[in-house]
Order: C-alpha cells, then structure tokens, then sequence
C-alpha cells in the first residue's frame, strides 16, 4: 500500500476523546439499527407477506424503500448544504422509527409499504447527514478511523441479523423484527439531539450545487423500473424497462456532478468509483448463494456463509486503513480495486460445476477486504475534493451512483439468467456475468491512476 509519508499506528484516542465520544457512540448505534433493519428484514418477509395477504407484492417492500432511499438522499443533500447536517440528522432516524411502527403494527400491505417508504426515506435522510457531521467533527487525517468504525457496526449486523430476526420471526412474529428496534432508535435520537447543539452554525456557500427532487424521483422511478423489468422479463417488461433506462439516464445528468459520467480526474473519478466498485461487488453478492446452492449443492444456510465472510474481511481491512493516517487515499482506492477484481475472478471460476466451491470463501475474504479498503478512501476523497457547499450535493451523488450501479449490475445478472440460464442451471449466465464485472473493476483499476496534482 502507498504511503505519503509513514504508517503510524492510528491512536484509539480520536474516537474516544472526549470531544468525539458522544459523536462516535450517536452514530455507531443509529448506523448498527439501520444495519441491522437492512439485513434482517429480507429473513422475516416471506412470513409477513404471507401472513398480510401479500404474496404478489413481494418484491415491492425492497422496490419502494429504494425509490423512498433515493428521493430522501438528494433531499438531504440540498438541506445539508444549505442548513447543515441537523434537520435530516434528527428527522432521520426519527421517521425510520415511525417506519418501524407502521410496518410493525400494518394489518394489510398497503400500510406495510406505507411503513417501508418511511424506513426507506429516514434512512436516506440519515445517509447524506452522517457524511456532512462527519465532515464537520473529524479531520481529514481523522475520517479514516471514523468510516473503519462505521464498517465494523456493519458485521456484527450481517453475521447475526437473519439468524435473530428468524429466530424472532418464529418465536414471537414478524413485527418485533420492526417493533423491537423503536426503542433503541429513540435513544439514538436523543444521543443526536445532544451532538446537534454542539454544531457550529451553519453559513450555506452561495454558490453551491443544488440537485433537484423532481429529477429524483424520476431516476428513482427509472431503477425501479430496471429492477422489475429484471425480474420479470417480457416484452413489455423491454419497454417499460428501457423507458427507465432512459429516464435514469436524463435524471443523472443533473444529480451527479459534471464529469461524473465520463469518470474526469478528481471528483468525478471519486463518484464514478463508487458507481463502479459498489455496482461490480453486488452484482457478484446477489448471486453467489444461487450459485453455492444450485452448482455445488450447499444448503441454504451454508450458501450464504461466504457472504458472512465479505462482512469480516470488509470490516478487517476497514479497520486495518484506519489504523493508518497517512497512507495515500487514491492509492488505497486503486488497490482496493484489484482485490475486488481478484475476488470476482474467483467467483466466476467457482460459478462454473467443475470447479470446487469452498474457493468462494476466499473470494469473498479478497473481494471484501478490498471494499473494505476502497470504501473508506473514497468517503474521504468524496470530501476532500467537495467544496465545503457542495458536501451535501456531492454526498448525495455518491449515494446515487452506488445504487444506480448496484442496480444495473444486478439486473444484468437477472437478464442473463432468463437468456442462457436458468436458477436451476446459472453457470453460463454466471460465467458472462463475471466477465462483465471483472472489466468494470478494471476499469476502476484505470481510472483511480489518473488524479489532479493538486487537491
């Protein structure tokens, strides 16, 4: 790994000092509850839906907490930069709890989805405003450590977060996988309040980039569209999934910053990056345990255990940049880079029946000690190439192209299999799959060696 200067232990200090304790608590307990919501939901839907009637709708519970997320995170960036980071830091987690109520108390499913949108918008509310109160209490030598801490309130989240929200699921219902984290939410929120007086005022840049909700909300229209189109491929899921195409296409032109598109050295490179890695990684996680299970004939509990393994080494290798104040940023992004990429590699040989399945633990250990490495470097970079009026818009584009380019990746893998494969037979739309991911990663292999000389 590059190194600017040396590699000095990282003093746990920083997290832990009195000015920073409070700060660090607040956001690892509001980070760790939305955490775990995300990763414990999908275990106790297939039982709620059931039980709410609601079986043809299964796919919409995920559909509008991602169009909510999408709209909720270019909304808080343009309230970040103009007001600061307070009023979608409190508003947040607060209607992610409401969220919680709702969906825990729904006795039908339009009021479940109703509780789903409110989840989906508080969480990306609170997306944009964490980076913003970031920025505003950590230093740039400091952020590493912050954005390692945030990664390791990730793995305790996905290694238990099923297992205990099916537990909760049989033994007491399905609500208490929403109902039992309200009170915890509600502490959260008044650790926040606490943080959000000590903030200094906020004196919004004139000039700074402002995106716009309604362009939002057709780009969040047009992945949902993608996405369903993917998942129910027909003639006339082709047309109305490449109107969404086009519709995302249009909305992206004024949400991400200029350049972003064609990757241009600096900041754009850092949100193209995000787009690139984030796409590339869940294209090959979305269908591994398809591919453990139905190649290789690992149960269903084993076929997700490698996923487990991403979470450990992602949060190993964050926790290892963060120790670390003066390793190059770009330079850790481009190794990241090649990790990921050796870790699909391993996935598309393993996609294939003749070769063994256990190699899927490495791939998972390689390609999530890669996103743990590039992660954090470009949270970093994202705010050292931002203008200080501009870290909310700019933070919300990040957001986006992470969605955007988790969407399409797995929606190709989607079409694919409904081309030359099928769920009982993925290896050949697996095999192209992984080609197209290990280019994309390369492709950030390339770009991330192109920088301005100066920040």
């Amino acid at each position: 790994m590059a190194s600017t200067t040396d590699s000095t232990p990282r003093r746990r200090s920083v997290l832990w000092s009195a000015e920073h304790r409070l700060t660090t608590i607040a956001l690892l307990l509001v980070v760790t509850l939305v955490a775990f919501e995300s990763m414990g939901v999908a275990t106790a839907m297939p039982t709620l839906v059931a039980d709410l009637h609601g079986l043809s709708l299964y796919s919409w519970p995920f559909t509008i907490f991602l169009i909510s997320s999408v709209v909720a995170t270019v909304l808080s960036g343009r309230i970040g930069d103009r007001r600061g980071p307070a009023p979608a830091l409190l508003a947040g987690p607060l209607l992610f709890a409401a969220g919680l109520v709702v969906a825990g108390t729904a006795t039908g499913m339009p009021t479940f989805l109703l509780g789903r949108a409110l989840q989906g918008f508080g969480s990306g509310l609170l997306l944009v405003s964490v980076s913003l109160l970031i920025a505003l209490t950590f230093t740039d030598h400091e952020r590493p450590v912050i954005y390692a801490a945030n990664a390791a309130a990730w793995v305790l989240p996905a290694v238990i977060g099923p297992s205990v929200a099916g537990v909760v699921t049989v033994s007491i219902g399905w609500r208490w996988v929403f109902l039992g984290l309200v009170p915890l939410v509600a502490i959260g929120v008044l650790m926040l309040a606490v943080v959000v007086r000590r903030l200094p005022a906020h004196a919004p840049a004139p000039d700074g980039r402002r995106a716009s909700v309604p362009q939002a909300i057709i780009a969040a229209l047009g992945v949902a569209a993608l996405t369903w189109a993917a998942q129910h491929q027909s003639f006339v899921a082709l047309g109305y999934g490449t109107v969404g195409l086009i519709a995302l296409a249009y909305a992206l032109r004024t949400l991400l910053p200029v350049g972003a598109l064609t990757a241009r050295p600096g900041l754009p490179t850092v949100v193209a990056s995000r787009a690139l890695i984030a796409g590339a990684y869940a294209g090959m996680e979305a269908y591994l345990p398809l591919t453990m299970s139905a190649v290789h004939g690992y149960s269903p509990a084993l076929a997700g255990l490698p996923l487990t393994i991403t979470a450990l080494g992602w949060s190993a290798a964050s926790a290892a940049q963060g120790r670390y104040l003066n390793w190059s940023r770009e330079a850790s992004l481009r190794t990241g880079f090649w990790l990921v990429a050796a870790g699909l590699v391993f996935f598309g040989l393993v996609s294939q029946p003749w070769f063994p399945g256990w190699v899927a633990f490495a791939a998972c250990a390689v390609g999530g000690a890669g996103m743990g490495i590039a992660m954090p470097a470009i949270s970093v970079l994202l705010l050292r190439y931002s203008p200080e009026g501009e870290r909310g818009f700019n933070t919300s584009a990040m957001q986006l192209a992470d969605w955007v380019g988790s969407a399409l990746l797995i929606g190709l893998g989607g079409v694919l299999l409904g081309l030359v494969g099928s769920v009982l037979d993925p290896s050949p739309a697996m095999a192209l799959l992984t080609v197209a991911l290990v280019a994309l990663a390369l492709v950030g292999v390339r770009l991330t060696g192109r920088w301005p000389s100066k920040v």
